[in-house]
């Protein structure tokens, strides 16, 4: 059995601390293994396509107004502590603490008036769209990674979603699940072979399994064994290629790229790396937390934002560089924005009214500026942007036609996969 421990420990000012727990292994009937992740494959076929998602969410809140849309002539208690700089983009100015990101604005596009937040410490509206309540009694709103894994399938044996940060199948069923690969050790261990066991012999056992998965299928009166019927021999080339474990193991990059990431940006190069190995979909928290009540600037400048300008910029470059920027549309944003007045701690509180997001690749149109909001940062001055728009976005970069996929749930109704069918018009 494998365990993978999806936290850092920390907590949020709600005093609940975040785990995502997955087991992945022998967990018995009913179980979700290795080969039930890499069962997603929709009955239309499985295309070849290398479109991708990096999806990166800003865990805790992240400020709108210290990011990318600074107010230099707001009253001091709103402007903060930060001024703006100008980018290679004329009239796109963001942050002093982002100095990389400001020589390629022309790659990325910023919305400055992002609305609909559920206002909840939580990723599953950036992983869904959806308030957590949506279709809560049948399973609850499936995430984009697993949307894409059900319509898309796997690319020569890599799962197709994997997440650092939850999101799940939803009324899609376990299936659907992301492979979560947060311990590290473990993870590895475990998509390798172990050294007294031959590929032969792995086949053999796995032919074995299949002869008792279809006796236990021919008794299955409830059909349940249907849902659990995985993708085996994916599963061992998975394991017997390595390429999935290669691309986690971040001492098969050159030391160089990995310095150039910088000390907060190792899941952002191991997504581009899993993405490069055939996986759709990459979600992850990143760049520290951004549940600023107190110490907010001081926090921004010392950590976060020279974290987000390393890490983002190369990104950028190196999926230019691979020729990859055209085909994976990689995302950042958090579930709420920050109070536009400066709190007596030298923080900003929670401000669902309002948040920010940045949009790059995916054959998006770069240096954009979306919406635009209010002199002292309040609300959305124009243009409104809700957090659907912004994954319509993502799946009409992956082909996805939002007027005609439809799912049918648990109940035998027919679904949409969102209730927002556009994509943001000035990006596409």
């Amino acid at each position: 059995m494998l365990s993978f421990d999806g936290s850092n420990g920390s907590r949020y000012c709600d005093g609940v601390r975040r785990r995502d727990f997955l087991k992945i292994g022998a967990l018995g009937f009913g179980g979700l293994t290795l080969a039930d992740v890499l069962r997603a494959e929709a009955a239309s076929g499985v295309g070849k396509s290398q479109k991708a998602i990096i999806n990166i969410h800003l865990s805790g809140g992240p400020t709108h107004m210290d990011m990318f849309d600074l107010k230099p002539e707001a009253p001091k208690e709103y402007r903060g502590e930060f001024m703006p700089i100008a980018t290679n983009v004329p009239g796109m100015d963001i942050c002093e603490h982002m100095p990389r990101l400001a020589t390629m604005a022309d790659k990325f596009a910023v919305i400055r008036s992002l609305v609909g937040s559920n206002a909840g410490h939580t990723s599953f509206q950036t992983h869904t769209g959806f308030n957590t309540r949506s279709l809560a009694a049948i399973g609850g709103r499936p995430s984009i990674g697993a949307v894409i894994g059900k319509i898309r399938g796997s690319i020569d044996g890599a799962p197709p979603f994997v997440s650092y940060n939850g999101g799940g199948g939803g009324y899609l069923g376990a299936t659907y699940q992301p492979f979560s690969p947060n311990g590290r050790g473990a993870a590895l261990a475990n998509l390798r072979l172990e050294r007294s066991l031959s590929s032969a012999r792995l086949t053999d056992r796995s032919a074995l399994l299949g002869q008792l998965d279809r006796i236990r299928r021919d008794v299955d009166v409830h059909g349940q064994m249907v849902a659990m019927d995985s993708f085996t021999k994916t599963a061992i080339d998975v394991v017997t290629s390595g390429r999935v474990a290669d691309a986690i193991d971040l001492k098969k990059e050159d030391p160089r790229t990995v310095a150039r990431y910088g000390k907060g940006g190792s899941t952002v190069l191991t997504a581009r790396r899993l993405i490069q190995a055939g996986v759709r979909v990459v979600t992850m928290n990143a760049f520290g937390g951004w549940d600023t009540h107190s110490n907010n600037f001081k926090t921004l400048r010392d950590r976060n934002l020279p974290q987000v300008d390393q890490a983002m910029s190369a990104l950028l470059e190196d999926l230019e560089h691979h020729g990859m920027l055209d085909d994976v549309t990689v995302v950042m944003w958090g579930e709420f924005g920050r109070t536009p007045r400066v709190n007596a701690r030298a923080g900003r509180d929670h401000w669902p009214r309002l948040s920010m997001g940045f949009i790059a690749g995916g054959g998006i149109r770069g240096g954009t500026v979306i919406g635009s909001s209010t002199r002292n940062g309040e609300t959305a001055k124009d243009n409104p942007v809700h957090f659907q728009d912004v994954h319509a976005t993502m799946y009409h970069n992956m082909g996805v036609d939002l007027r005609t996929q439809q799912f049918i749930d648990p109940a035998g109704r027919p679904q949409y996969i969102l209730e927002h069918l556009d994509p943001i018009k000035e990006l596409v």
